[in-house]
């Protein structure tokens, strides 16, 4: 994986303009790129300057560090999260929203309504109640209110007084919708006293589509997976992501005054560790629907595993026998171990899709942890 990321970056400038084939190879080096992203194109950026949603950017810091590497691994069920605003200009307690960027392989493991709860409206007369019951129906039928019309997801209180999101598990009726896009009639509100009747006007409201700022539109979360996994390379304490110290002169062999060394030779001088890799997606041409990171720092594993291999070069079993029957010359043609990552870290995307739904995924293997002889 770091391997082919190293090529993308070499071949994202061209370091010739003028050179024949040069446009033809960045063009093949990003589209690689994007298929590392489990993309086939690149989403356009929103037609106009869109603020994603504060859910989404507070679950992306609070799973990841600034540079996008996972700091958090257990917070996500799978893979993806992904948010979808509200489509309809009508009434105020219905909901629709549109799924078709979400894949058929990818696994619906919970979706969430996502309501914003406005401040109570002034009533007059003592206020008898203190909580209404809001339920949340699954529409079958263009009109619900006919016999099976609707279908019971989620009910319960919700206090009249103050302002704030509620959450509500839909999950089957996604999968439904997943399954058969035509079956997606949206989903029903109604709002209740605690006995079951009706309250008119309702006490009780929810932000809507058309009436109110971006942050407190009606959202639906789905948390997925796609499936797409990588190595099963061993994980570390995320400290190993920093920088290795630089490695002290006395560690090195120091070659005689006088004698030429190139740029390769002086490589095989040093011993295998980790070194800086930054991948910036502005010039790769991507920074208008990335959201974050702007970057991040790959890393790359790069140096000589000479004999004996000593504990801090982190060598397997395998590395070692090999590099003993390469030193003794015991077999033709068995090169020293070589110098390559031995824990990798993923990283994660916070990216405006392609019908400009916010989406945070995380994909694996896309960091040098630390790097060994193997």
């Amino acid at each position: 994986m770091l391997a082919t990321i190293l090529l993308l970056l070499a071949l994202a400038k061209p370091i010739c303009p003028s050179s024949a084939g040069a446009g033809s190879r960045r063009a093949e080096a990003l589209k690689r790129l994007l298929e590392v992203f489990g993309m086939e194109d690149p989403p356009p950026p929103p037609a106009h300057v869109k603020q994603p949603p504060q859910y989404m950017v507070d679950l992306f810091n609070t799973v990841a560090n600034a540079d996008g590497v996972t700091k958090n691994p257990d917070i996500l069920e799978g893979n993806t999260v992904r948010s979808f605003l509200d489509k309809t200009h009508g009434e105020k307690m219905r909901f629709l929203f549109m799924l078709s960027s979400v894949a058929k392989s990818e696994k619906i493991l919970t979706a969430e309504l996502h309501l914003f709860r406005l401040w109570p409206r002034l009533t007059e007369g003592p206020k008898r109640h203190h909580f209404c019951q809001v339920t949340i129906y699954q529409v079958l039928e263009s009109e619900p209110e006919a016999p099976g019309g609707k279908k019971l997801l989620a009910a319960r209180l919700v206090p009249l007084q103050g302002s704030g999101w509620e959450v509500f598990a839909i999950t089957q009726a996604v999968r439904d919708w997943t399954e058969d896009e035509s079956s997606n009639q949206g989903l029903l509100v109604t709002v209740q006293s605690v006995d079951g009747s009706p309250l008119d006007p309702p006490p009780l409201q929810f932000a809507s589509s058309m009436d109110h700022h971006d942050s407190k539109k009606p959202m639906l979360v789905l948390f997925t997976d796609d499936g797409r996994r990588g190595a099963s390379l061993p994980m570390a304490d995320f400290s190993d992501v920093q920088p290795r110290a630089p490695v002290a002169p006395a560690q090195l062999s120091v070659p005689r005054l006088g004698a030429p060394r190139s740029a390769r030779s002086l490589d095989r001088l040093q011993p295998c560790q980790k070194h800086p890799l930054s991948v910036d997606f502005e010039e790769i041409g991507w920074a208008g629907w990335i959201i974050s990171p702007r970057g991040y720092n790959a890393y790359h594993c790069k140096g000589s595993c000479p004999f004996p291999l000593g504990e801090n070069m982190r060598p397997t079993n395998h590395a070692t026998v090999q590099s003993i029957i390469n030193a003794l010359k015991l077999s033709q043609g068995v090169s020293s171990p070589c110098c390559v990552p031995d824990k990798l870290y993923s990283i994660n995307l916070l990216y405006f899709d392609d019908d400009e739904n916010v989406v945070l995924k995380q994909y694996d293997d896309m960091v040098a942890g630390s790097c060994g002889c193997h």
